[in-house]
């Protein structure tokens, strides 16, 4: 899998980490293009919904940004897609640890079938972290910043399985911040959830976008619209229209966009 340009490596400035960049993007499963010609900038430190209807290239765009599906037979770009000002597709690139860099939840929750404390150390420890104190303090951190601490620090050798849904989903985020991410990809996080626990998740997305770029996947307009600062309308592979969520919701630039945004299709 090639891409058609590489980004010299250089340190990216402290207010461009997390930066994302798509630069005539295009993707293929085999024979069939998924992504055509993708070009947008998602700013650091704030929220970016994807929307659009099944299909439309969402998730595989998602999945771009970590190389997830570099694990899928037959697939081919063309076009770049940088991280920080350098592409992630740089043969030089060390894949784990972009997605060290990148981390990702998905629709369904998948903790590991181990204790909630393993879960979250999982990522630490595979990274060389083996101290227990550094270990502790990394678990407690990362359950804080995902908003579950208070409920489960009292079970924390006890299996994630046997937590609620919502509660599996926050453990997964928690694992994922354990990692000290730049950027945060979620493919549909609420989807399965309660409305109660969807709010919770909600919050929680607000409260991180102070220290992540987070890239939401979303079929819930009314989701995209409350917890993002950015809305991308993906249809058929292209990207129609990306801008400030309040804009894309309200006022349009293309009439597809409208069309799907007011429900007249998808």
């Amino acid at each position: 899998m090639t891409a058609v340009a590489t980004i010299p490596a250089k340190p990216a400035p402290a207010s461009k980490v997390g930066s994302i960049e798509a630069r005539d993007f295009s993707f293929w499963y085999g024979k069939k293009q998924a992504l055509k010609k993708i070009t947008m900038a998602v700013p650091p430190r704030s929220v970016t919904a994807l929307i659009g209807p099944s299909g439309c290239g969402k998730s595989t765009f998602l999945r771009s940004i970590n190389r997830l599906n570099d694990l899928i037979p037959g697939v081919r770009n063309e076009g770049d897609l940088c991280l920080d000002g350098r592409s992630v597709y740089d043969p030089s690139l060390d894949v784990v640890a972009l997605r060290q860099r990148v981390g990702m939840v998905f629709q369904r929750w998948n903790p590991f079938p181990k204790s909630i404390y393993e879960n979250v150390a999982y990522g630490p420890r595979i990274n060389g972290i083996s101290n227990a104190g550094s270990l502790d303090e990394i678990v407690e951190s990362s359950l804080r910043r995902a908003a579950i601490w208070d409920e489960v620090k009292d079970r924390l050798r006890t299996s994630a399985l046997g937590l609620s849904g919502g509660q599996q989903q926050r453990v997964c985020i928690a694992r994922a911040l354990a990692n000290q991410p730049e950027v945060l990809l979620l493919d549909e996080p609420a989807s399965a959830l309660d409305p109660s626990s969807t709010q919770r998740i909600e919050e929680l997305v607000y409260e991180l976008k102070r220290e992540l770029t987070i890239i939401i996947v979303t079929h819930n307009l009314q989701q995209a619209a409350r917890a993002s600062e950015y809305t991308a309308f993906f249809f058929t592979g292209e990207l129609v229209e990306f801008g400030p969520t309040e804009q894309i919701f309200t006022r349009p630039r293309e009439d597809r966009t409208d069309a799907y945004i007011t429900g007249r299709f998808g």
